[in-house]
């Protein structure tokens, strides 16, 4: 008997490395996660060691393929990952010369705002459609190179590598090619979207050498294989995204307007705007949505630096909770926000604002506040962000946004999901599998291998769980967002904002 058709998809997150194994329903067969230390050198600043990047998404693989090796043969593996986050290794020992530099850090703003006075951020866009800022790669290379003894004389005489995180594990798994896609490579400002290669206009700019830069691949496309000696067998690559990307994919958003908000560490909203990159008005990215068979679908983005993020730090900095479990009763002791707001701007500010330097604050605190409340803005911030990037998609885009479709470890959560959709006013979808990011790298691995014959033959694998409908009184919401309004002006720095 045929044994069924497994993929291994791996899904390195800013928290931690998982990897599952799905059958070809898009059931996960075997779920492992290793989470890894954050560090936080100075204000601002945030890295990652990457050798423990590495050693937890191996041990991830093996304990989840060790899980799900009765249920059938693995056909696959699909990568989907942190973007943005930057590596530079040596290419003679694969040994990162510094730590990882992880996409919420700032510490290159001063530099991205003197380019911002050169005049070069409309080139920028017209190039990348990305907005100058500390959150992408570029800078990030550039500091490295300039900070580590030697690096630029290495970086140029093509001693060593560059890569986002799927790059780095792509070369660790395959003994040493150096590859990226399409996806990630749009994230770096290095990357022409409309011409889809690395730009040499931008490699100057940016003051980064091109003997550093990978080879970009489609989204589905042969990466090579993991060595026997990471996962007992040799495995193919057959698939790789950014996360966001990747869960745009995996929530089947194949159609132009259709979209997603995926509730992680941050918070992003993407929209298939299809085959013609939309130009955005209101400070929204646009990007690469996916590219098979050389051909690119685009898409508009808002990204929030800290969602997950605001919840974590009240539980694990001011110990307001033990549990996320707990989330649900704290918030059901609250009646209504008592004008309790936070805005968690503990990296800056992202999509539409963008304001490099606004930093977190709680107002409307009184001496009858509690930590519910606390719990609550926290949940309430993430609605009202997301609100915010819906406004400004509909208003680049025209079009009719009704649907949301969700995911990620935020959304099991009904209180959050209801107000999100009573304060943006659409009709919110949380799906049966909410490991969409995971999902959509297994995917595009699978599309690959053949394990699906088209997009369609995926989409079909998509099924609904529960709608959330707007179903609060529209003055009382509009109340609460003009209360967000309010603390939003107050965090700004008036550097970066409207």
């Amino acid at each position: 008997m045929t044994r069924q058709p497994l993929l291994l998809a791996i899904d390195q997150g800013t928290t931690s490395s998982r990897a599952l194994v799905f059958d070809r329903a898009g059931r996960p067969l075997a779920v492992s996660k290793r989470e890894f230390a954050q560090h936080y050198p100075r204000d601002g600043w945030v890295e990652h060691d990457p050798e423990e990047i590495w050693q937890t998404t191996l041990a991830a693989c093996r304990e989840a393929l060790g899980q799900g090796a009765a249920a059938g043969t693995v056909a696959a593996i699909g990568i989907a990952n942190q973007r943005e986050t930057t590596i530079v290794w040596e290419r003679g020992s694969g040994a990162p010369i510094y730590p990882a530099i992880v996409w919420q850090d700032r510490r290159t703003a001063a530099r991205c705002e003197a380019l911002q006075q050169a005049g070069r951020d409309a080139r920028i866009y017209e190039k990348t459609g990305l907005v100058l800022d500390a959150y992408f790669s570029a800078t990030k290379i550039a500091w490295i190179l300039d900070q580590v003894d030697g690096a630029r004389r290495r970086a140029e005489a093509g001693e060593l590598a560059f890569g986002t995180v799927d790059s780095f594990l792509i070369w660790r798994l395959s003994g040493g090619r150096h590859l990226t896609d399409a996806t990630n490579a749009s994230r770096t400002l290095l990357f022409n979207i409309h011409e889809q290669r690395w730009d040499d206009d931008l490699l100057e700019i940016f003051d980064v050498p091109a003997a550093l830069l990978p080879e970009v691949l489609d989204c589905a496309d042969h990466y090579g294989a993991a060595g026997r000696q990471w996962l007992g067998r040799a495995l193919p690559i057959g698939g790789v995204a950014g996360d966001q990307q990747a869960a745009l994919f995996g929530q089947a958003c194949f159609e132009p307007g259709m979209l997603k908000s995926t509730y992680g560490t941050g918070c992003f909203v993407m929209m298939n705007s299809g085959v013609r990159p939309a130009v955005s008005k209101n400070r929204l990215l646009t990007t690469l949505g996916c590219r098979l068979g050389g051909r690119a679908t685009y898409a508009l983005e808002g990204s929030i630096f800290n969602a997950g993020t605001a919840i974590q730090w009240l539980r694990d900095s001011l110990g307001l909770f033990a549990d996320h479990h707990d989330i649900d009763a704290l918030v059901a002791s609250t009646h209504g926000n008592q004008g309790v707001y936070m805005v968690p701007a503990f990296t800056g500010l992202g999509a539409p604002h963008w304001d490099a330097h606004a930093r977190a604050a709680i107002l409307g605190l009184t001496r009858d506040t509690s930590k519910g409340q606390l719990v609550r803005a926290a949940l309430e911030a993430v609605c009202y962000q997301t609100r915010d990037l819906l406004q400004a998609m509909r208003a680049d885009s025209g079009a009719d946004i009704s649907v949301l479709r969700v995911d990620g470890g935020m959304v099991v959560n009904d209180w959050l999901l209801q107000f999100l959709a009573d304060v943006a006013g659409v009709k919110v979808q949380r799906p049966a599998a909410l490991e969409a990011t995971a999902w959509g790298a297994a995917g595009l691995a699978g599309l690959h291998c053949g394990v699906f014959n088209s997009l369609d033959d995926i989409s079909r694998q998509w099924r609904k769980d529960r709608d959330f409908q707007p179903a609060a009184d529209r003055q009382a919401a509009q109340a609460s967002i003009a209360g967000w309004n309010d603390a939003l002006r107050r965090v700004k720095s008036g550097s970066g904002g409207d």
